[in-house]
């Protein structure tokens, strides 16, 4: 099977909102994808779509072959959503048998609890432990009938750092394995991280689909960083920030604001320009589609 998963045309409206325009999205096997866009882009309602929690309004949705409405298409894979109620009374490892139980084929409990740092709680409540625990616990349910389709919507909120490195660990794992995961975050460092392919959304439709390389090189900006006290306004300035001491410019013109920098007479040193990171790639492409709409 060349294709895990697709949308073909799909538009999805709720009421007089208009979610999804006529998204075409394939996902092929052995793909890691990065879903990124702002809150609203229509990234949880395209993963809510393929996992068969809701229908099109118009379009096409496939997977492994067949329709996610399905419950014989849905035993092949996982999935993770944004908010997950889990019972509070049960066991780690109770909870886990009985998701196990639903699907044919179903991983190894300590294998499966240990790839995802969750070992030492196989007889905890679920009462007991804290957000981070749950989250992770979350997470490795996806993974408990050795799925060939895995889609994750926001698998690290409310993690720390340590503990979202973890999960990491474990999504690479299965990746490494040969499985495909759809993943969606907020955090653009973990998409950078983790994803070979990136999909971006803004406004319900698809404004960028290709590598991490490629949507940098797509947009043409550039970081430019130096040292200052204060700056006066500059143009094509699209994002800035401070860290460090340091004032981080995004542009697509940086030959044209540095020369503004030097006119306006502001005091300043240390000046680079570098590449973009994913995330100044990211307010570029959005702020680009934002400013057409």
């Amino acid at each position: 099977m060349t294709v895990l998963a697709r949308t073909v045309e799909v538009t999805r409206r709720y009421g007089s909102t208009l979610a999804l325009d006529s998204v075409s999205l394939d996902i092929r096997p052995g793909e890691l994808v990065g879903l990124l866009g702002p809150n609203g882009a229509g990234k949880s309602t395209l993963i809510n779509l393929f996992v068969g929690l809701r229908r099109p309004t118009s379009g096409t949705v496939e997977v492994l072959g067949g329709s996610p409405a399905d419950p014989l298409v849905r035993r092949g894979i996982g999935v993770t959503p944004q908010e997950s109620g889990l019972p509070e009374v049960l066991r780690v490892g109770e909870l886990v048998d009985f998701v196990s139980a639903h699907f044919p084929d179903r991983a190894d409990r300590s294998e499966l609890l240990a790839r995802f740092d969750l070992g030492d709680l196989v007889k905890r409540q679920i009462g007991g432990l804290s957000g981070g625990q749950k989250r992770r616990l979350a997470v490795a349910l996806a993974f408990a009938g050795n799925p060939r389709l895995v889609f994750l919507d926001e698998p690290t909120t409310g993690l720390d750092v340590e503990a979202r490195r973890a999960l990491w660990d474990g999504i690479r794992a299965f990746h490494a394995e040969g499985g495909t995961v759809l993943l969606t975050s907020h955090y653009l460092e973990e998409i950078e991280a983790l994803a070979q392919r990136v999909v971006v959304v803004g406004q319900g439709r698809v404004l960028a689909d290709d590598t991490v390389q490629a949507i940098r090189d797509m947009v043409g900006v550039r970081r430019v960083s130096l040292v200052a006290a204060e700056l006066p306004e500059l143009p094509g300035v699209i994002a800035h920030h401070r860290e460090d001491g340091r004032v981080h410019l995004v542009t697509a013109d940086p030959d044209r604001l540095v020369v503004e920098l030097v006119r306006s007479g502001a005091a300043f040193s240390g000046l680079e320009i570098r590449p973009t990171s994913l995330e100044e790639a990211f307010l570029a492409i959005t702020a680009k589609e934002a400013s057409h709409v």
